[in-house]
Parts: C-alpha cells; sequence; structure tokens
C-alpha cells in the first residue's frame, strides 16, 4: 500500500500499464483518499475511513476517466471532514439516493401539506405546475444549484412577469426547500435560494373602485345569469374578505346573532372573526341552502365550494370597464371606503384581520378628494385665524 502524492502527472505514468495485480496508492496530502489501480490498467478513487462503530468502510469517488483529480480531492476533503464531525459518507452517500426530486417532492410532499396548512396553497400549485416543476422537475433537489435559482428569478422577469411576480417565485422555493429542510429530505444549510436577493418592486398596485364604479359592477351583478359568483362578489365587497375565506365559508361557521363569520384558519395560521354589515347579513340569509351541503357557496354538481371563479369574474370585471381590477382589489376598496369615511387605522386593521399595521397601511389608500378635503381643514383654520381682529 505505497503513499504516494496524487498529482496529474502520477496519473499520467500508470495510465493503461497493466500489472499482475492490483495497487492501492494512498494520498500522501488526504488520509483515506486514495486510488486503486487495477490489473487491467483501470484506475479508481476510494476514501477509506473507520465509521463511528470504528469499522473500516471504503465509499467510492468515481473512476479517474468520470472525474477529474481536483474534483476527486475536493470529495475525499469532504468525506474526511464529515468523519471529523462524526458522520458515516456511506449511510450519508444511501440517503442522497434516496433524495426525490422536485416533481415528486412537489406532489407526494409539499402539495398535501400545504393543502392543510395554507389558505394560498391554490396559488402555490398553479405556480409549481405551471412554472417551478416543468423547468426543475427531474432534478434531485440536492441537485438544484443557487445559480438554477438565480437563473429562474431572473428569467422569470425577462420573460415579461413583474418583479413582484418574480419574487412570488423565489419566495415559493425559499419556502419549498426550507420545508424539505425542516422534514429532513435535505441538509441543514442546504437551501439553494439562500443569498438570492428579491428585485426591487416598485410597481405595488393602489387600485380601489370609485363609486360609480361599484355603482356598474353591481348593475351587471343583478343582469348576469350566474347569481351565485355575483353573490360572491358582492360579499367580498360587504366584508373586506379574502376570496378563500369567502369561497370556503360553512354555515356551521356563520353566528347570525353575534353577526360574525368565523374563519377556522386564517392566513395567520389563527381563527378569524369577520364582523357582518346589515348588507352583509341580508344577503346571507337570502342565499339558498341545500340538504346536505355544508358550504356557503357551492358547485351544484359537486356538492363542493367552487374551486375558482376567476373566469366568471373576468368576463364580468371587462364587460363593465374593469379589465385591470382583480378579486383581492375588492379588499383594497373595503379599506379605502373606511379610512375615506373615517375610521381608523386600528379599526381597519382589525376588520381586514391584519396582525401589523403596516400591512393595513398597504391597502388604506385615501381618495385624492379625501386629501384635499384634509388639507382644506388645515386651510380654514389658518384664514380663520388670519380673520380675527388684531389683538
Amino acid at each position: 500500500m505505497p503513499t504516494q502524492l496524487l498529482t496529474a502527472e502520477f496519473l499520467a505514468t500508470i495510465a493503461g500499464a497493466p500489472q499482475t495485480s492490483a495497487v492501492n496508492y494512498f494520498d500522501a496530502e488526504i488520509k483515506g483518499f486514495l486510488l486503486e489501480h487495477r490489473a487491467g490498467g483501470g484506475a479508481t478513487y476510494y476514501f477509506r475511513y473507520r465509521d463511528p462503530q470504528r469499522r473500516v468502510r471504503q465509499i467510492r469517488i468515481g473512476r479517474v476517466e468520470e472525474i477529474d483529480l481536483g474534483d476527486a480531492r475536493a470529495k475525499a476533503y469532504a468525506f474526511k471532514k464529515m468523519v471529523a464531525e462524526g458522520g458515516d459518507p456511506h449511510v450519508e452517500g444511501h440517503r442522497l439516493r434516496d433524495i426525490p426530486n422536485f416533481a415528486a417532492f412537489i406532489e407526494e410532499r409539499y402539495l398535501p401539506y400545504a393543502k392543510t396548512r395554507k389558505r394560498s396553497w391554490e396559488t402555490d400549485e398553479s405556480l409549481l405546475r405551471n412554472h417551478l416543476v416543468p423547468r426543475f422537475g427531474e432534478y434531485r433537489l440536492n441537485r438544484i444549484t443557487r445559480g438554477d435559482i438565480i437563473t429562474m428569478h431572473h428569467a422569470a422577469k425577462e420573460a415579461g412577469y413583474a418583479a413582484g411576480t418574480a419574487n412570488r417565485w423565489l419566495v415559493l422555493m425559499r419556502f419549498v426547500f426550507n420545508c424539505a429542510i425542516r422534514w429532513d429530505v435535505l441538509p441543514v444549510g442546504s437551501n439553494p435560494t439562500s443569498g438570492v436577493s428579491l428585485f426591487e418592486d416598485n410597481g405595488a398596485r393602489e387600485r380601489y373602485l370609485t363609486p360609480q364604479e361599484i355603482q356598474r359592477l353591481f348593475s351587471e351583478l343583478e343582469r348576469n345569469p350566474n347569481k351565485q359568483v355575483g353573490q360572491v362578489i358582492q360579499l367580498l365587497l360587504y366584508t373586506g374578505a379574502r376570496k378563500r375565506e369567502v369561497l370556503d365559508a360553512r354555515w356551521e361557521f356563520v353566528d347570525f346573532e353575534r353577526r360574525l363569520l368565523t374563519v377556522p384558519l386564517s392566513k395567520s395560521g389563527k381563527p378569524r372573526h369577520i364582523p357582518l354589515s346589515d348588507a352583509a347579513i341580508k344577503l346571507l340569509k337570502n342565499l339558498p341552502r341545500a340538504s346536505g351541503i355544508p358550504w356557503v357557496f357551492f358547485n351544484p354538481k359537486t356538492g363542493k365550494p367552487p374551486v375558482s371563479i376567476f373566469h366568471a369574474w373576468d368576463t364580468i370585471r371587462k364587460r363593465v370597464g374593469l379589465g385591470e381590477v382583480r378579486l383581492h382589489d375588492l379588499r383594497h376598496s373595503f379599506a379605502s371606503v373606511l379610512v375615506n369615511q373615517g375610521c381608523s387605522l386600528y379599526e381597519v386593521q382589525r376588520l381586514l384581520g391584519h396582525a401589523d399595521t403596516k400591512t393595513t397601511m398597504r391597502y388604506a389608500h385615501l381618495s385624492p378628494q379625501a386629501l384635499v378635503d384634509a388639507a382644506n381643514v388645515v386651510g380654514a383654520v389658518v384664514e380663520r385665524a388670519v380673520a380675527q381682529p388684531a389683538v
């Protein structure tokens, strides 16, 4: 078992040279790193070590024609470090071979988890199926690199998506990998999104409906044959609730006496109680019910809540000239009406179910006229003061 500093020059001297029996050349620099030179002339890198039970083990690194000497040395050094820290490269190698590819992890682990824990799971599923799984599906999780993530992030923006949309892709990937680490699928410290910065997003939308737009919208809802979609839209505007909070509402969580709609699992992970106005109460009491169906809104064919109302909403908004308005903008509008009518940010925060006033500030947009009226208050006070006789 000769000791030899393994170099490119040494490899050249033994390349293809047959011998009567195999010889192991142990590297003079990294203990345990060796080159097995076989009788037929082939050569393979290995790392030999003692496992935590003090048994001699050997793990294959690769044939000389498969892996560069520098890369083989780097792997041997990583194995040596692992052993020094109490690990076992052989066990780790088996574990890494069991790591699923991205598509399998999403389908078998992440989506089942998200559907029970995240109210936004439908958004996650859409982003994953339409964008992220097609890009990373065949990659094993441990083979996705930071460079791959950066390329994905920039590609989204180059494809014409807004900075905020590209950032949502990155944030979702970060969460997916954090789940993989938390569930021991990947080792700690192996999240490839670490260190990848979000794009600066100066395009945050400030869109809310004017009274005239609300009037046009409700007139269209009265004419629209899809009454259930119209009722969903009205309730969204009456309550400021999130879309799924309304679509997933159950009668058992509607308390007419206390005038509350309870959301058992809100976005914050806690129950949320949505106050019901007179208009909301009237709408709910007039809704049809079906025996054995617990949902406030349901598909007559399946008896389950609607998966999406996007296409119906898209038709309605275009008919009334609101093509750029999203369903979520009804929540913006709810908050804006409250602020413009003199409600405090604290009241708006409670009604929207925000844990932080900073989040409420994003929704509470004053109309330009309200700002003018506020400025006029100061102007009027100053003018009255000036008009007073001098003392």
